[in-house]
């Protein structure tokens, strides 16, 4: 079987679409979210960020996501496009960009009962993150 027949014939779960941010502090550290109990991959650290629900453009769904999830106000115009996550679960397929921002109004705080931390790019690798984040973390140390 030719490689191209082989991967038409396997079967391809449902892509979810959601958007994620890395906010960066004036020390250059990077917020992570930490999913709380009760939900899919709970104690594993993540960018703050959600699905994006249909008709929506990504940045607005990272708007409302981030004043939802963490308190604070983002404007559209200071979320910058950096990279993006596509990996298949079991039961889905992730499409994720990722943003980077350094501007918004509001301390961050775990409104969804979720533990936050602010941490230096060189010691991501220090917390645990779902699958479809692990690559980010290595261009963003690359990066900044």
């Amino acid at each position: 079987m030719a490689r191209a027949d082989f991967l038409a014939a396997q079967p391809v779960p449902k892509t979810l679409f959601v958007v994620a941010a890395a906010l960066i502090d004036g020390d250059g550290r990077i917020l992570l979210a930490q999913r709380p109990e009760g939900k899919a991959l709970a104690g594993l650290w993540e960018f703050p960020g959600g699905k994006v629900s249909p008709g929506e453009t990504p940045e607005a769904a990272l708007v409302r996501e981030l004043q939802e999830e963490l308190g604070v106000t983002v404007r559209p115009s200071c979320l910058a496009p950096f990279a993006f996550a596509s990996h298949t679960y079991p039961q889905f397929h992730l499409m994720m960009p990722l943003y980077l921002c350094r501007v918004w109004e509001g301390e961050p705080q775990g409104k969804e009962g979720q533990a936050l931390a602010w941490v230096r790019p060189q010691r991501l690798h220090d917390y645990p993150m779902p699958p479809a984040d692990v690559p980010l973390v290595a261009q963003l140390r690359t990066m900044l």
